[in-house]
């Protein structure tokens, strides 16, 4: 699908997408953010032992260790 122009469109065109876009979001079901940040911290609790970016990542699975130095003589 090809990408649309904003500017091109007319004004009636514009107001068009705007009340479709917010018949999409009425829908949505809303949450409190109290709600919604409990679970999220609860997720990254339960996976943080897995997560490589806190545990770290082993020498010997390392991609990115370097492979070896380099001598000037």
């Amino acid at each position: 699908m090809p990408a649309i122009n904003i500017e091109d469109l007319s004004e009636k065109d514009k107001l068009k997408m705007e009340v479709e876009q917010l018949r999409k979001e009425v829908k949505l079901e809303r949450q409190p953010v109290s709600k919604c940040s409990e679970e999220i911290k609860n997720y990254i609790e339960e996976r943080s032992g897995e997560d490589p970016l806190v545990k770290g990542v082993p020498e010997d699975k390392n991609p990115f260790k370097e492979k070896g130095g380099c001598t000037i003589s």
